[in-house]
């Protein structure tokens, strides 16, 4: 069967040869019909990230990845930019890694899940590139859409990126024990079984994300409008057959945000549907890797002092007490978000709504 690979991205984008040989071979496995490369593609372990893949007979566990439903949720809250003090709020954002003090067992009922899923990591934020970031607008390009989707240009927002934490891992590795790196027939026993344990990580995942923002919204007295909750890894049926996304972000659900890092601007953007196919109805998910994890490190750790990175060009804070992480997620080791948005501006794929500047990225602090 004739595979068909496509990348979006312009010839002034740099895309890792690594990324695209990974694309390649991935839409080689069986089954796969279609495969779409976003501008942020860069390689992961095996499976490149940024990237969406079809098929109309198989479904692919590992190409979702381990961490089922990671994604982003996007609140306006009710402060006033004009009250958000600086220092005073980083001061406020204590005790967020400690369990969550709440009801477990009634919010994971209210979202349709078993108690057995319940656990210590239930509202937190977890490593790797996951956050949450107070931001303000920056600018509007689109007046009319901003407004009406109910944004107020006067009001700080809050970003929350995270995802599934152990419960999509868990899932991953029984799929791989029983299966290592197979596909499983959509008609099959397992492929059902997976989809409902798959189903259920996402909804813990975004339950997971609405405890995080309520828990960062309640050290700063504060309440929100929830205006947006995307997955970037899933699998979702699509035109008769199966679409996996692996860190790309749906076209086809409305608003979408795209942050650079925490030293770059973030993007609300609005999808648009004509030649949304192209795309498999995917947008990127952010800027993308640059450099390794370690190479981060390796590369920043000589130049910059720990009290730098804990401060943005953009006049933001970052509040992270890990000092590999702090290196790890410099907004040097991503590549150029403004390129990322023109590509899908120039693909026809996106309008951008307004541009956002980050506040305060939090990522951990010692308890």
């Amino acid at each position: 069967m004739s595979k068909d690979v496509h990348i979006i991205a312009s010839s002034e984008s740099w895309i890792d040869q690594q990324a695209i040989d990974q694309l390649n071979q991935t839409a080689s496995l069986e089954g796969i019909e279609r495969a779409v490369g976003l501008p942020d593609l860069h390689a992961g372990r095996g499976i490149p990230i940024g990237a969406a893949f079809w098929s109309r007979s198989y479904v692919y566990p590992h190409l979702v990845g381990n961490d089922i439903g990671c994604g982003m949720a996007f609140w306006q809250t009710d402060l006033p930019e004009r009250k958000f003090k600086l220092d005073k709020v980083v001061k406020q954002l204590t005790d967020l890694e400690a369990p969550w003090g709440g009801d477990h067992h009634s919010r994971l009922a209210d979202a349709n899940l078993p108690t057995e899923l319940d656990g210590e990591t239930l509202g937190t934020i977890g490593g790797g590139n996951h956050f949450a970031e107070f931001q303000r607008v920056d600018s509007i390009l689109n007046e009319a859409v901003f407004r009406d989707h109910g944004f107020d240009h006067q009001r700080i927002l809050l970003l929350v990126h995270s995802g599934s934490r152990g419960l999509g891992q868990a899932i991953l590795q029984e799929h791989i024990r029983q299966f290592n790196t197979q596909g499983l027939d959509v008609q099959s026993g397992a492929f059902h079984a997976y989809r409902g344990k798959h189903d259920q990580a996402m909804r813990w995942a975004e339950l997971n994300r609405n405890i995080i923002a309520e828990r960062f919204l309640g050290r700063l007295g504060s309440e929100a409008d929830r205006k947006l909750d995307i997955f970037h890894n899933s699998v979702t049926p699509h035109e008769g057959g199966w679409l996996h996304r692996k860190g790309a972000a749906p076209s086809d659900k409305g608003l979408v945000v795209i942050p650079g890092s925490r030293g770059t601007m973030t993007y609300l953007v609005s999808p648009k549907t004509e030649g949304a196919d192209l795309a498999l109805y995917s947008l990127a998910h952010g800027a993308g890797r640059k450099w390794t994890r370690g190479d981060a490190k390796a590369k920043l750790g000589k130049r910059f002092k720990l009290s730098e990175l804990e401060r943005t060009d953009l006049g933001g804070r970052v509040i992270c007490e890990d000092r590999n992480l702090i290196f790890e997620e410099a907004p040097q080791a991503y590549k150029n978000i403004e390129r990322v948005i023109d590509d899908l501006a120039q693909a026809g794929l996106i309008e951008v709504v307004a541009i956002l500047r980050p506040i305060v990225t939090y990522k951990t602090r010692r308890r």
